[in-house]
């Protein structure tokens, strides 16, 4: 574990993971739950980075069943999806909260939208640079290099930093210090 940046803490038996446990990747995912000869096993929940996490049982390390609950609340649903599916392209927390008053257009679920840095976009997880192609968590950590599929898309559909976004900071709701901007 120690080579490729992992980590463990919990039960050991015969010297494997077994029982309940907290198995930490390099990547920052987090698995918290029971384990079996070295492998995910019982009730166990992925945690990801940025907030969401997939809940299920596990069966000698592949999840069986689960859940999977994005960083704001919304729950997938397998069946009767009606997010986002080309009829209502409402952001979820425009459907929790309402629209917001004409004039006054919402780009990103995050109301206001985060500071994007000059010559980056948001994709979502954090801010793709197109000259160097490297996308960094919105703390500066860096995530991933983008590959050519990642940089076209990225490019084709994020926002971008020269993007002009009017919001009154003073009345918008920020999720944290990392969301709160200047934004003119």
């Amino acid at each position: 574990m120690e080579l490729t940046g992992s980590s463990y803490k919990g039960d050991i038996k015969n010297g494997r993971m077994d029982g309940k446990g907290e198995y930490t990747f390099a990547t920052g995912n987090k698995y918290e739950g029971e384990m079996k000869d070295g492998l995910f096993h019982g009730k166990g929940v992925l945690h990801f980075p940025n907030g969401s996490k997939y809940e299920a049982t596990w069966e000698s390390g592949k999840a069986k069943q689960g859940s999977f609950t994005f960083a704001d609340g919304l729950q997938y649903q397998e069946k009767d999806w009606d997010y986002c599916d080309g009829y209502d392209r409402r952001f979820y927390s425009e459907r929790c909260n309402g629209l917001r008053p004409a004039g006054e257009s919402q780009l990103t679920d995050l109301h206001p939208p985060r500071v994007v840095p000059d010559g980056c976009y948001d994709c979502g997880d954090g801010f793709y640079d197109p000259n160097t192609r490297v996308v960094t968590s919105q703390t500066g950590r860096f995530l991933r290099n983008a590959d050519d599929s990642e940089h076209e898309w990225i490019v084709r559909t994020c926002r971008r930093a020269d993007e002009v976004v009017d919001v009154d900071c003073e009345k918008s709701v920020a999720t944290g210090p990392e969301e709160t901007s200047d934004i003119n």
